[in-house]
């Protein structure tokens, strides 16, 4: 990138930091302890600047628009390889853990020039809606903050919930959940080949009484493409080996196929969409389930860009077990999270 292009998106970007009390970091955050699964709205504008000052302009940062309140929802994006990734995070405002996964994903790619980082960046362009839903965020509720609304999906007084629209139906500029037309926009522009939604839900077990770390599902739109379906089940078998690895019990999780959810709306606009559920396990497995959200976000990533997952057999998908009984005590926290 130009040093002048360079310069004036990072003028753009200390800017915004000034309204929330920031500037740009003389070194890097020392993060001792684990990363910190809730940011701030004002410390993930602060870290992404800092990636991107890192970086050396290897992840670019910009939002793609401002949420009801006047937030920005960020775009960060790494590599300039043919193949697009979009990652998304907490659209649901009270499920938090994605979003420090995909800085962890930025800093392991995006911060370095070793022939590994270099090679990946080579084959594919990963863009990450960083926090599609900051002021849900705030109000630590699921939903947008529309509290005039009176949604058919989500609660009135509150707000949308923000993945029940985006529908393809309906054009961006008459979405009426407006952190989900910004998404539509964004994903027009991008147009990436693979897509994958990272949400929370509640506590379960297997049918071995082992606990569900995470759940995933590919489109179940009936309308979707058969090879756009058979392309998120190779996505979400290469997730679920990662994740699995790395010490998870991942199932398959009941979604139905209601097109304005994500994972169904972007399968049918031709993508291999994929929903990632980590499970709400609580404080002491929050680093491990950041962990393993982010092994899967690598393991996308180099599954396609070394053209492995194109080998994989989506009908190993179908093997993957299903989602267990809530456990008894966590039965309510269960039903308030779905995607």
């Amino acid at each position: 990138m130009a040093k002048s292009m360079r310069f004036a998106l990072l003028s753009v970007l200390v800017a915004v930091l000034a309204v929330v009390g920031f500037v740009v970091p003389s070194q890097a955050a020392q993060r001792g302890g684990g990363v910190d699964p809730r940011p701030s709205t004002a410390e993930l504008a602060r870290e992404l600047l800092e990636l991107q000052w890192r970086s050396r302009g290897e992840i670019q940062v910009s939002p793609i628009g401002k949420s009801n309140q006047g937030r920005p929802v960020w775009s960060a994006r790494v590599g300039g390889g043919p193949l697009r990734i979009l990652y998304i995070t907490q659209q649901h405002g009270d499920e938090p853990l994605g979003t420090p996964a995909a800085l962890e994903f930025l800093r392991e790619v995006g911060v370095g020039q070793s022939s590994d980082q270099r090679w990946l960046r080579s084959q594919v362009t990963v863009d990450i809606v960083v926090r599609a839903n900051p002021d849900g965020h705030e109000q630590n509720w699921r939903y947008n903050y529309a509290p005039d609304a009176d949604p058919e999906y989500g609660e009135a007084g509150k707000g949308y919930d923000i993945n029940r629209y985006h529908d393809p139906a309906v054009a961006p500029e008459d979405n009426p959940a407006t952190e989900s037309g910004l998404i539509q926009r964004h994903y027009a522009e991008f147009q990436p080949q693979i897509v994958v939604d990272y949400h929370m839900q509640g506590r379960y077990l297997d049918d071995q009484g082992r606990e569900i770390t995470a759940s995933l599902m590919w489109p179940t739109h009936p309308d979707v493409t058969a090879d756009d379906v058979a392309l998120a089940k190779q996505i979400a078998v290469v997730a679920q080996r990662s994740m699995n690895e790395g010490g998870a019990n991942v199932s398959q999780y009941p979604g139905d196929d209601y097109q304005g959810i994500a994972r169904n709306a972007y399968g049918l606009l031709g993508s291999g969409s994929v929903l990632i559920e980590l499970s709400d396990m609580g404080a002491e497995h929050e680093q491990a389930q950041i962990t393993s959200a982010l092994q899967s976000m690598l393991a996308i990533a180099r599954s396609a860009a070394d053209g492995s997952l194109g080998t994989v057999d989506p009908g190993e998908a179908d093997a993957i077990p299903p989602r267990g009984a809530p456990i008894p005590q966590n039965t309510a926290v269960s039903a308030a999270h779905s995607d």
